[in-house]
């Protein structure tokens, strides 16, 4: 039996790749760890205004710049948001402390969202914060952190948009009215269905358009703050600095030493659960090869 897996050793490597390579494969590159992988999380809506359609003229629109000729207005409407990394002592009791003090600035919760993984424990927590507490609150923030690993502030001005939107309200307005007037002076059926279905068209682009320009203008007044949190720097989105730090790598390599570990181990186990296939795999291509020996020595 061991001659013969010696001779065909080959065509058992293409079984096994035929059987399982797929996941072999994920599992060796480390595709089933418990990996941190935090992302900024785009513009969320303000769940908890008392706007009941908010949500969803949020989700339909965006405060991109659109190719609207910028305005001379003065009162500048900008849309700001914080991004901040926190290496901390512990991330689930500060999660806790910002929540609170979001809601002692007159702010409150997005979501957050709390991970456990092997090698540091990390989260994240978005709030929204009156804009003229911003720096209060960021301060406050700051305060809770053993180091304060970086800091971003991506402004928008969406002035220009909400200029825009003001203008075909107005001209939505006006088209309203004019075809209330017609309405009045409608007498066939079929005229009065064709201008009602225009006006509620209208009441609907309507009402979308004010939806916007309520989001602009509460995403103005509340200032949105990401704060990502973890006991371990390097487990944080931040820009690294050209510093050679010997500490740091010998961070990365122990957690690439693990990585491989992992990935042999998750590799060991697939083949021990493919064998129940593997094995009479095996003997099936032993018995056929043994006949076929046994018939050319009889010939």
């Amino acid at each position: 039996m061991i001659q013969f897996i010696k001779k065909n050793w080959i065509w058992l490597v293409i079984i096994l790749v035929l059987l399982f390579g797929k996941n072999l494969l994920s599992s060796f590159s480390g595709g089933s760890s418990d990996s941190l992988s935090i992302s900024t999380p785009s513009f969320t809506s303000l769940s908890s205004t008392n706007n009941g359609n908010f949500a969803s003229i949020v989700s339909k629109s965006s405060y991109s710049t659109n190719s609207v000729a910028p305005s001379e207005n003065v009162d500048r409407l900008i849309i700001q948001d914080t991004s901040l990394s926190l290496q901390v002592k512990d991330v689930s009791k500060t999660i806790a402390e910002i929540e609170e003090s979001a809601k002692s600035f007159g702010g409150f919760l997005i979501n957050s969202n709390l991970s456990k993984p092997e090698s540091a424990a990390s989260g994240s927590i978005s709030i929204r914060i009156p804009e003229e507490k911003r720096k209060e609150a960021l301060n406050s923030f700051k305060n809770m952190a053993v180091k304060v690993v970086s800091e971003s502030v991506f402004g928008n001005d969406v002035t220009d948009q909400y200029v825009d939107i003001e203008s075909r309200l107005e001209v939505l307005n006006k088209t309203k009215i004019k075809y209330e007037d017609i309405l009045q002076k409608a007498e066939k059926v079929t005229d009065l269905l064709a201008v009602q279905q225009q006006l509620t068209n209208l009441q609907s682009q309507i009402d979308s358009l004010k939806g916007q320009q309520k989001y602009y203008e509460q995403s103005a007044k509340l200032s949105k703050i990401v704060i990502y949190l973890s006991t371990d720097e390097l487990a944080l989105p931040y820009a690294p600095t050209n510093e050679w730090r010997p500490m740091v790598i010998f961070k990365e390599a122990v957690r690439s030493l693990i990585q491989t570990f992992r990935g042999f181990g998750s590799m060991i186990i697939w083949i021990a659960v493919y064998l129940v296939i593997i094995i009479p795999a095996i003997l099936i291509i032993w018995f056929i090869k043994q006949k076929i020996q046994k018939k050319s020595v009889l010939k």
